[in-house]
This record gives C-alpha cells, structure tokens and sequence, in this order.
C-alpha cells in the first residue's frame, strides 16, 4: 500500500471543467470516501489516479512518484467498477485469478491458488469457486469483482459505486463486509459514492466534491459536525439537516439561516409546530412538522403517538448558522 496524493489537479471535457484544482492526501492504510451528487468529478478524479484519463493540469504521486507519465498498468493501482464486469464463460476461480495471469505479473500458479483461496475466505465464497459466473446471485458477483480486486496486492484500490446496483439489504450486508476486508488487509482504499450512509459507516475520512472542487476532507465526524457550507451539511446525516430562515426562531442569531439537525431539535418549549405526518421505523420515528410555511423533520420517542394536526413547541438546541449564500458562520 502507498500514499496517495492529489496536487491541484484539473480534468476538463470541453467547456466542462470536471474535475477543478482538487488537492488531497489519501494516507497509507486510510479508507477515503468521495461523496457527492452525479457530475461532482467522482469518477473522474478515480479515472485520473488509474491513468484512463489524462491530466490537464497537477500531478498525482503515487508512493511520492510522480505517476503522470505512467500508464494505468505502470501505476500499479486495482479498480472495482460499478457494473460487474466478470467473464462469464470463466468460473469464479479464473475470474479471481485472471489478473494474476498477466503478462506483466506472471504470477505462479501455486501462488495463485494461495491468493484465490485467501480472498475466497475473506469474501465467503470458498464454496462458490467452481461455479460459472453466470450462476452466482448479485451479490455473489460483486463479491467476485471485488475480490478479482483484492488478490493482487497493488499500492491503492479504487472503487466506483460498486454497492449501487444491489438492493438494500446486500448493500447492508457488503458495507460490513468492505470494511471488515479493509480491517483485514490494511489497504489503501478511495471509494466513490453518493451515498452518506456508506460514506459514514466506512470511510476514514470524507472528501465532499461539489461541482468538480473539494470543498471539504476530512473525518465522518468532523464534516458532520463542522460542515463548512450548507451543501456540505446536506450531504451527511438522515433525515437531512433542516436549513430556516433564523428569524423563524426569536432572539438573537449568528446568521440568516439556521442549520437544524434532528438532535438539535427540542421539543416541549419553543415556537409551536404542526404535526404533518409521524413515520413509525420501530426503533424511532421521524415527525414531519410545518412551522410558518417550512418544513421540519426530526426525530422523537417511538413510543408516542402523534394526531395529525396537533400542535407541538419547538426550539433550536446548539445549532449550526449560515449566511445567506450558504457559506458557515462560527
């Protein structure tokens, strides 16, 4: 595994910048995520550091080389796609061990067999390893790109939406599964996703793109916490942070919008709020309020009831500020 490191890269198709002066270290053994909407410069800046598409402008080191003049297989990085991508006329046990049959690896075949029956472990699918490609469930197939991934032993994974086909409960069961392996291997991992739930469970750190920039890296808890803009806040935390005029609020207030989170919401005193709808998750339910207008969700004790229409108070407890462009006040 290696550091990774991004200096003022820049990546435009056409009039289309991108990816726009993006600088970021991704530490040896770290779990990065890069989190934002389609057309952040996710996948582009995953397509950079692999060497599928050039730079226009920075560099990129791998190792503390400069890799700009390397081609994807000189750069000696591992990529796991979002489709499958895995042969299907081949069984799980060539899928796993055609990159270990290159030209350029020339790996012996009792190596090989060693790595194929590691990963197999890791991934649970020892029993699967004769079987046609073809025959594998979903979540069997992604298992098997991403161990095709993981038997070689290169200086970064790179990994782009490879959950975001499978239905919810794989995607559950393979978060655990990426970070257990991660665990496992120390390896150096950057994963893209529009997901917060797996930006937050397995990154070490988070880089929001917005638009081709990173406008914030850092741990899951300190961009929750510290959001440097609206945009940032609203990727991370479910239900999402409530953005309000501040003056919805009486007394005094840092800035004209008022950042609220579920739990920094209190209930029994405060400004009244209308009860919309009460959603019943079992551990917790989620209360759509309306105050003046504007929307309101939070969370409250799975235990009550609530009317439709009834009315609550509600106040705003150690809450986030924004100025009218969205930018954080501290």
């Amino acid at each position: 595994m290696a550091e990774v490191a991004l200096r003022n890269v820049t990546k435009a198709f056409g009039d289309t910048v991108a990816v726009n002066d993006v600088s970021m270290t991704i530490e040896d053994g770290a779990f990065v995520v890069l989190l934002g909407p389609t057309g952040a410069g996710k996948t582009t800046t995953l397509r950079l550091i692999s060497g599928l598409e050039s730079l226009d402008a920075g560099s990129i080191h791998i190792g503390g080389r400069d890799v700009g003049a390397d081609t994807p297989a000189q750069r000696d990085v591992a990529m796991v796609f979002q489709q499958y991508s895995l042969y299907p006329h081949m069984s799980v046990r060539d899928n796993l061990a055609f990159p270990l049959r290159s030209p350029i690896l020339r790996t012996p075949e009792d190596v090989i067999d060693r790595k194929i029956r590691q990963i197999a472990e890791v991934l649970q699918i020892p029993h699967k390893l004769d079987n046609k490609a073809t025959e594998l469930s979903g979540g069997e197939m992604q298992r098997v790109s991403i161990g095709r991934a993981l038997v070689r032993d290169p200086q970064i994974y790179l990994m782009d939406e490879p959950l975001s086909s499978l239905d919810a409960k794989l995607r559950a069961d393979l978060r655990v599964e990426l970070k257990r392996i991660h665990a496992d291997l120390g390896s150096t991992l950057l994963y893209v996703t529009h997901d917060q739930i797996e930006a937050m469970t397995m990154a070490t750190h988070v880089g929001v793109l917005e638009s081709g920039r990173l406008v914030q890296y850092g741990t899951p808890k300190e961009i929750y916490e510290n959001p440097v803009s609206v945009y940032v806040a609203s990727r991370l935390g479910l239900p999402r942070i409530n953005i309000l005029p501040a003056d919805l609020f009486p007394g005094a207030h840092r800035g004209a919008q008022i950042g609220l989170r579920p739990e920094n919401i209190r209930q029994g005193e405060g400004i009244e709020a209308r009860v919309l709808r009460a959603e019943h998750l079992g551990d917790q339910t989620r209360l759509h309020l309306e105050v003046r207008g504007h929307g309101i969700t939070t969370l409250t004790d799975p235990h009550r009831d609530y009317g439709q229409s009834e009315t609550i108070r509600i106040s705003p407890h150690n809450p986030l500020y924004f100025d009218a462009s969205g930018a954080r006040v501290l």
